[in-house]
């Protein structure tokens, strides 16, 4: 069952995660937790129960924002200009467990200019297309400043909604949907239990795109592991080339050891690639991205290269070069960078001709003892810290 039996208002909720490019929005909770949360490569949600919440206490939720936001406006009004040690002393006064939906709106006020919200948890678009439009117009008829509302959606909720449901729910303010593609590779696609077929991740792309409802598809280096990387870049780009979304986010592999793929990866089951590997696998996915308009995104610390974005098809050369580089180096360079890159000295491969942020990753490189051979282990772990 996947209705909540507790029918009582529980207060103020968010969930636990949403995009970093979401970062200065405002989290509405319209479910709880995963439906599917089988994916052996997701932490999140394990263990936990997937509720939807009732259409009224989302609405509560909004409303208590609302309140707080229209009593922020009356403050800042009456103050004309609030300095930052003003807005630092109030919120340092305010705990966030006894207060959720101040420190909310607070944030949403100061830091995202009450623009965006993102709808939570993992699959949104799961509820009934009435009760989502109807928390959509809410939203709209207390803010009607906010200029974008996102969502997660899993391909195959999408692959099987109505055209005119989508439109509905799109006329009614939900302009982006992330999906989670992974990968493009049906036999990878099983191997992480990821739910969904190459075919449903490309009909629930091109049903977004034809609803006229930004779409941002998620593409994760390494998900393949060595055995099929190959597999892994040439697939995900021919299933993207029949998208053509909007935008193309990468987010690298990552174990960390509460993931079900944390005990593939130690039995030897799962053999992880390098980043020199995963790098080789990238350049091949770029190469093979044709015929589409999608703007690429490496907006998440766990990628190597802060740097590698840009527009199709304009930007493929300048972004392949990127990665070019990076493989025609040494061992040693490539090793300093990657650790580099972990402790977060360097974001690009222009940050290693700064003297200053140089030395600081050689510091560290040599009391490791450099080793060249040994950086994976090294950064492998640093990485975990980031899920």
């Amino acid at each position: 069952m996947h209705n909540n039996s507790i029918n009582s208002y529980l207060g103020f909720e968010q969930g636990p995660i949403r995009p970093p490019s979401e970062a200065y929005s405002l989290l509405v909770r319209v479910t709880r937790n995963c439906p599917w949360n089988q994916c052996t490569f997701c932490p999140v949600y394990k263990g936990t129960k997937f509720s939807r919440r009732p259409v009224d206490h989302v609405k509560k939720d909004i409303d208590a924002v609302y309140q707080h936001v229209e009593g922020i406006r009356k403050f800042v009004d009456e103050q004309d200009r609030v300095p930052r040690s003003e807005i630092n002393r109030i919120t340092a006064n305010v705990d966030p467990k006894k207060s959720p939906a101040f420190v909310a709106a607070f944030n949403w006020y100061f830091a995202g200019g009450l623009e965006s919200v993102f709808i939570q948890d993992a699959n949104s678009l799961i509820i009934k297309t009435t009760d989502l439009e109807g928390i959509l117009r809410h939203l709209k008829e207390r803010f009607p400043e906010i200029k974008r509302i996102t969502s997660y959606a899993r391909s195959q909720t999408v692959s099987r909604m109505k055209e005119g449901d989508l439109k509905a729910i799109g006329d009614a303010g939900l302009n982006r949907i992330h999906i989670g593609l992974e990968s493009g590779s049906d036999e990878i696609l099983k191997m992480v239990k990821k739910g969904v077929t190459k075919g449903m991740h490309i009909l629930a792309g091109q049903k977004v795109k034809q609803a006229g409802i930004e779409l941002s598809e998620y593409y994760m280096p390494g998900l393949g592991g060595r055995k099929y990387l190959k597999e892994h870049a040439l697939q995900t780009a021919d299933a993207l080339n029949q998208i053509n979304p909007d935008f193309i986010r990468m987010r690298t592999l990552a174990i960390p050891n509460r993931a079900p793929l944390y005990e593939d990866h130690q039995s030897g089951r799962f053999e992880k690639c390098t980043d020199v590997l995963v790098v080789k696998e990238i350049l091949m996915f770029i190469e093979n991205l044709d015929g589409i308009t999608s703007m690429i995104k490496s907006d998440h610390i766990l990628n190597l290269f802060q740097e590698l974005e840009g527009k199709l098809p304009e930007d493929k050369e300048r972004m392949l070069k990127i990665l070019r580089t990076f493989l025609a180096m040494d061992p040693e360079r490539q090793a300093l960078y990657q650790l580099g890159r972990r402790i977060g000295v360097f974001s690009s491969l222009t940050h290693m001709e700064n003297p200053y942020r140089m030395a600081r990753a050689q510091r560290a490189y040599s009391q490791l003892g450099g080793a060249a051979e040994d950086i994976d282990r090294v950064t492998n772990e640093l990485v975990k810290r980031f899920i």
